[in-house]
């Protein structure tokens, strides 16, 4: 069986993001009163009072730069919630954000859409994971939530290592 992990924003990135984020506007930090953000630094909820902050975000544009591929107009920004200073990152445990409804969109290798599958439970991810990657053309996938289109983690093929 293959497990697919959810990759958070990179502490690199987020470096990035908070001097200044992928639309050019500085961070504006805020303590969460309420809490429940999804923070996409570390891939869990945000807690009341933590200080975090709305940035602008573009996943597609920032992988196809390590990659060379040009999205063109696929390419899109966004906004996630990070943590307005460091964070120890995702504990790794499980994929994050299940608890609605989901969209699971493949990119190829030059970062176009492929198509993409809403997921409606914590049980569909690892179907859909399997069956995007089933196809050689995926490159990556993005999850996002459905309600408000927002990009929330990347998940990459893992090299199966079991076999000997």
């Amino acid at each position: 069986m293959t497990t697919y992990t959810a990759r958070p924003i990179t502490a690199e990135v987020l470096e990035e993001l908070r001097d200044a984020d992928d639309a050019g506007r500085p961070p504006l930090p805020f303590a969460d009163a309420e809490g429940g953000a999804p923070l996409r630094c570390c891939l869990r909820r945000s807690t009341p009072g933590e200080w975090i902050a709305l940035v602008s975000y573009a996943p597609l544009r920032r992988w196809a730069a390590g990659t060379g591929a040009e999205p063109g107009a696929y390419d899109e920004q966004g906004p996630v919630f990070v943590h307005a200073a460091e964070c120890p990152g995702p504990d790794g445990a499980a994929l994050p954000f299940t608890g609605a409804h989901r969209t699971v969109r493949r990119y190829s290798a030059d970062g176009h859409i492929l198509g993409g599958r809403l997921v409606e439970d914590e049980a569909g991810f690892e179907p859909a994971f399997a069956e995007a990657f089933a196809d050689p053309e995926v490159a990556l996938l993005h999850v996002r939530a459905v309600e408000y289109g927002c990009f929330l983690y990347e998940v990459r093929r893992t090299p199966d290592t079991s076999a000997a």
